[in-house]
C-alpha cells in the first residue's frame, strides 16, 4: 500500500503498486494527457513502471525542461525506428536530446539525401499514428550484445560490451524496434506528436574519434505542440538572413580562410567597428575606476602549472618549445598574468579595490568542427578585468559589476538579461570551505542588488563560483556572455597578498570580470541581433552621401566634408549610376543613413535624407540634419529599426 506524496505536501494512498500514469489520472485528466514521465525519489521513471513502496513524486509534463528532452529524445528513438523499417541493413549508434532537438548516428553506404529525410519524416509520423506501446525491458549484460550482434547491429553491441559485465541494462521496446537506453521514454509513440521536423544532414565519427569510421548524422527538432515547432522553424529562417558571417560580406567587414583557421581577418571598416567597441568599454572602466594594463602573450608554462590552468585546460592550449629546453604557452586567458603585476610592490589595504582591465588577446585550440564564424574561434580578445579586494569588500564590488555589466548590454540594446549561478564542478582547486565561501559570498551579492538568478549546477570555474549573463536576443536566441567569478584560490597560488591594517600579510579576494566576454564572439552577436542595422553612434560609416546628378557632385563633397566635421564618418558615392542603384546597394551594406543631393538639394541647402528600414524619406536643412545626427550619436540613441 504504498503512500504517495506530491509536491505540494498532500499524500495520496493507494491500495497496490501504482503507475505515474495512474497517479497522474488520480489527480486530473488533462495532468494525465500532458505527463511524460515521473520523479521518484529524484529519479526520472516511466510512467508505466510500478511504484511499489512509499516515495516522494513529481509527475513530469511535456512543456517542461525535463518532459521536452524527453520528447526530443523519444523523437529520435522514432527516428532511427524509421530508419532501419525503410533501410534494413542500416547500423543505428547512439541518438540522443541535444538543444532544440536531436541527432542520431547511422551507418550505411549511401549517403542520406534531402529528399531522403523527407521519406524518414513521413514514416515518423506514421509511427506516431500507430501508437506503438513504448517498453522497458531489463537485460544482462551479455545477453543483449549477443542479440545485437545476432541483428547486425556491430556497434550497438561494442557499447553494450564496454558496460561493466555484471551491470543489468535497460533496452527499450517498440513495435519491431528495439535500443539500448537508460530511459525514462514515453508509454508509446503516439505520446510523442507531430511536433518535429528534420533539419539536416552531416557527418560525424565513431564516438568522435577521427581514426574510427565516418557515420551519418540526422539532425531533428522536437517541440511540445506545433506553435514552438512553428516559432523555431520561423527563428532558423530568421537567424539564417541575419547570420554574422554573411552580414560581414555584405558589410565589408572581415573574413576568415582556412590559413588561419579561427581567426579573423579585419576589413577596414571591420577593425573600425572593433575599436569602437574597445573604445566604449574604456570609457566605461575609466568611469568606474579600472586601470588599463598589458600582459604578454606567451609566458611559461610554470606559471600556468602555479595557476591551476594546465592541469584543467593544458589540452585547449597553444604551446611551445625554445632552442634552450624551455616550455611556453600562448595565454588562454589573462588571469595569471594581471596577478603578476598585482604583485609588483607592496599593496596596502588602503588601496583596495585593486581594479585592473586588459583587452588581451587570447588563443584557445577548439576542434576544427567546432569552429564557427566569430561565434567559436582560436583567436579573441577579451576584455577581461580584475578586481583585487579584501573579503569585506566582495559584496559592493560584486554589486557594482553587476551594474555595469547590465548598463552597458542595455547600452547595445540587450534588454531582456538572464543571470545564472554557477557553483563549484567536480574538477576544481582549492578546499571545500574556501568554495563554501565563495559561493556563499557571491549569493549574498546578488541578494543585496536585488537580482534575479537561476541555478546553473557545478557550471562553476574551475577556481571559483561564477555569475553567468546570458543575452536574449531579438530573435529569442540566449548567448552567455558576461562572467562574474569569485576566487579565493587563484591568489594564494601565485603568491599574491596585501598588508592589513593589522600589518601582516592577508590573501585577497580576486574578482574575475568580463562583460563583452570575447569581442569577436560578441561583434557577431551584435551584428545577429541587429540584423546588420547597427546603432548609428556604433556604425562604421554612419552616413552616405548619394549624387542624383553628377552636378551635384561638388555638393556631396561640401555636405561629407560638413559631416566629417561634425564628428559624423561619412562618405560619398559620386558614381554615374541611378539613385535608385545607389540606395539599394548601400541599404544592402546596412549603411544607417543615406542621404541624397541633386540640384534642387544645392539651390536650397538641404539633403533627401533615408533611414535604414524606412522606404520614406524627408528632405530637410543640411544644417538640421547634421545637429540631429551628432546629438543622436552623442547620445548613443536608439537602434535603427530592425
Amino acid at each position: 500500500m504504498p503512500k504517495i506524496q506530491l509536491p505540494d505536501g498532500s499524500e495520496r494512498q493507494f491500495d497496490n503498486a501504482v503507475t505515474g500514469l495512474e497517479i497522474a489520472q488520480s489527480i486530473g485528466k488533462s495532468l494525465a494527457r500532458d505527463s511524460v514521465a515521473i520523479r521518484v525519489r529524484d529519479q526520472l521513471w516511466d510512467l508505466t513502471r510500478p511504484i511499489e513502496n512509499d516515495a516522494a513524486v513529481e509527475i513530469i509534463t511535456r512543456d517542461s525542461d525535463e518532459g521536452l528532452e524527453l520528447l526530443r529524445h523519444d523523437a529520435a528513438h522514432v527516428l532511427a525506428e524509421a530508419v532501419k523499417e525503410l533501410w534494413p541493413d542500416t547500423q543505428v549508434t547512439i541518438g540522443p536530446a541535444i538543444e532544440n532537438g536531436f541527432y542520431y548516428d547511422f551507418a550505411r553506404e549511401a549517403p542520406f539525401t534531402a529528399d531522403d529525410l523527407e521519406v524518414i519524416e513521413t514514416r515518423m509520423k506514421e509511427i506516431v499514428d500507430r501508437d506503438e506501446t513504448v517498453g522497458r525491458e531489463v537485460w544482462e549484460r551479455d545477453k543483449a550484445a549477443a542479440f545485437f550482434r545476432s541483428i547486425g547491429e556491430d556497434y550497438k553491441a561494442e557499447i553494450i560490451e564496454s558496460i561493466p559485465s555484471d551491470e543489468d541494462l535497460t533496452l527499450y521496446r517498440q513495435g519491431d524496434f528495439i535500443d539500448l537506453c537508460r530511459g525514462p521514454h514515453l508509454p508509446s509513440t503516439g505520446k510523442l506528436g507531430k511536433a518535429f521536423k528534420l533539419t539536416r544532414v552531416s557527418g560525424a565519427y565513431w564516438r568522435g574519434d577521427s581514426s574510427n569510421e565516418m557515420l551519418q548524422r540526422i539532425y531533428g527538432t522536437a517541440w511540445s505542440n506545433d506553435k514552438q515547432l512553428r516559432q523555431y522553424l520561423h527563428m532558423l529562417e530568421e537567424a539564417e538572413k541575419r547570420d554574422h558571417r554573411r552580414l560581414g560580406r555584405v558589410m565589408d567587414l572581415f573574413h576568415f580562410q582556412e590559413e588561419a583557421p579561427g581567426a579573423v581577418f579585419w576589413h577596414p571598416k571591420g577593425w573600425k567597428l572593433f575599436q569602437s567597441l574597445i573604445g566604449f568599454m574604456r570609457d566605461q572602466q575609466n568611469a568606474a575606476g579600472y586601470q588599463e594594463i598589458n600582459t604578454p602573450e606567451i609566458m611559461s608554462r610554470s606559471l600556468w602549472e602555479a595557476s591551476g590552468h594546465w592541469q584543467s585546460f593544458g589540452d585547449n592550449m597553444f604551446t611551445t618549445e625554445t632552442v634552450d629546453g624551455r616550455h611556453f604557452a600562448i595565454k588562454p586567458m589573462n588571469c595569471p598574468g594581471h596577478v603578476q603585476v598585482f604583485k609588483q610592490g607592496i599593496t596596502s589595504y588602503r588601496d583596495l579595490p585593486v581594479r585592473l582591465a586588459e583587452f588581451g588577446k587570447c588563443h584557445r585550440y577548439e576542434p576544427s568542427g567546432a569552429l564557427h564564424g566569430m561565434m567559436r574561434v582560436r583567436a579573441f580578445t577579451q576584455d577581461d578585468a580584475h578586481v583585487f579586494c579584501a573579503a569585506e569588500q566582495i559584496t559592493e564590488e560584486s554589486i557594482a559589476v553587476c551594474n555595469l555589466i547590465l548598463g552597458i548590454y542595455r547600452d547595445f540594446g540587450f534588454d531582456d538579461i538572464r543571470i545564472k549561478f554557477a557553483d563549484r564542478p567536480a574538477v576544481r582547486v582549492g578546499e571545500d570551505s574556501v568554495w563554501d565561501q565563495a559561493e556563499a559570498a557571491l549569493l549574498k551579492a546578488l541578494e543585496a542588488a536585488g537580482l534575479d538568478y537561476t541555478h546553473n549546477p557545478g557550471e562553476g570555474a574551475f577556481y571559483g563560483p561564477k555569475l553567468e549573463f546570458v543575452l536574449r536576443d531579438a530573435i529569442g536566441r540566449d548567448w552567455q556572455c558576461g562572467t562574474l567569478q569569485v576566487d579565493l584560490n587563484m591568489p594564494g597560488r601565485l603568491g599574491a597578498s596585501y598588508i592589513g591594517e593589522d600589518g601582516n600579510k592577508h590573501l585577497p579576494v580576486m574578482l574575475h570580470r568580463a562583460i563583452f566576454g570575447s569581442l569577436e564572439r560578441f561583434m557577431g552577436i551584435l551584428l545577429e541581433h541587429h540584423a546588420g542595422n547597427l546603432p548609428l553612434w556604433l556604425a562604421p560609416t554612419q552616413v552616405k552621401v548619394l549624387t542624383i546628378t553628377s552636378d551635384a557632385d561638388d555638393y556631396a563633397t561640401e555636405v561629407a566634408a560638413k559631416l566629417l566635421s561634425a564628428g559624423i564618418v561619412a562618405e560619398t558615392d559620386l558614381r554615374n549610376e541611378k539613385i535608385s542603384y545607389k540606395v539599394r546597394e548601400h541599404s544592402v551594406a546596412k549603411v544607417p543613413v543615406l542621404m541624397a543631393v541633386g540640384q534642387r538639394e544645392l539651390a536650397e541647402g538641404t539633403v533627401a535624407l533615408r533611414r535604414l528600414g524606412s522606404k520614406q524619406q524627408k528632405v530637410v536643412k543640411l544644417t538640421e540634419a547634421i545637429a540631429d545626427l551628432a546629438a543622436e550619436i552623442r547620445d548613443r540613441g536608439a537602434a535603427a529599426t530592425e
